[in-house]
């Protein structure tokens, strides 16, 4: 079956939460994916509305022709509880009886706790990939230096505006302190057009941010990149706002 997919919405909260600055976070949890029934799509949505608020879940799910394991939603409710909060920047994605979620955390007591509670809440026919990353201080030194600033790209291309050189002039500047922490380049599209295009699209301009960063002094080889294009999407892209906030670039501290 498609995956299910909880992007990025969580995130901001989750950060909220392990800075000890509570819950007030209004940043949208978006769901994605197809599920087999109009039952099903209640079920997760009131899953999701009960741990989060429903007036933060966002629903971009359909109804479609695919099978699901026994018992699934159940094990999906099970899924999604109060401890995925301490998750930030994080997605998890349920495709059948796989399960990835991925995210940083702030300690690892935090990593285990989680990772133990997916674990006992399935069975042994459900696979999990643990794609938890004890957050590095670091990373909040590059968080403010981007500032939930967009780096902007001419319109369809990988060539960046002066505005977005700007805004990558004080982030090399900000990268150059880490000294000899890796960090990876992340490009993120919107959802006009094709996958296959938004994910070379993506690709390139995050490597078109590495190559303006490096001609700035930071050393090539601490920069990776990757281009996820439209399959992380932090806002609603039924919207011209949400799709500008989608197309954007992340960067992340590697441990």
């Amino acid at each position: 079956m498609k995956p299910i997919i909880f992007a990025a919405a969580c995130l901001a909260a989750a950060q909220a939460l392990a800075d000890g600055a509570g819950a007030g976070s209004g940043a949208p949890v978006v769901v994605s994916g197809t599920v087999a029934d109009d039952a099903s799509k209640a079920a997760l949505l009131a899953r999701l509305r009960a741990v989060y608020g429903a007036e933060r879940v966002l629903d971009q799910l359909a109804v479609g022709r695919v099978s699901a394991p026994p018992n699934w939603n159940e094990y999906v409710a099970r899924l999604i509880g109060p401890n995925l909060k301490l998750v930030s920047r994080g997605q998890l994605q349920v495709d059948g009886n796989s399960v990835s979620l991925r995210g940083d955390v702030a300690s690892e007591a935090h990593k285990q706790q989680i990772a133990g509670e997916l674990a006992m809440n399935l069975d042994p026919s459900y696979t999990v990939n643990n794609g938890l990353r004890v957050a590095a201080s670091e990373q909040g030194l590059l968080d403010a230096a981007l500032a939930d600033r967009i780096i902007e790209f001419e319109s369809g291309k990988a060539a960046l505006t002066d505005a977005g050189k700007a805004v990558l002039d004080q982030m090399s500047v900000a990268l150059l302190s880490l000294k000899e922490k890796k960090v990876e380049v992340i490009g993120h599209t919107d959802n006009a057009g094709s996958r296959a295009g938004n994910l070379s699209l993506s690709q390139a301009r995050a490597e078109a941010v590495k190559d303006y960063v490096v001609r700035r002094g930071v050393k090539a080889e601490m920069v990776s990149v990757s281009g996820e294009g439209p399959d992380r999407p932090v806002a609603d892209n039924r919207t011209p706002e949400g799709r500008a906030r989608n197309r954007r670039i992340e960067f992340k501290v590697v441990q």
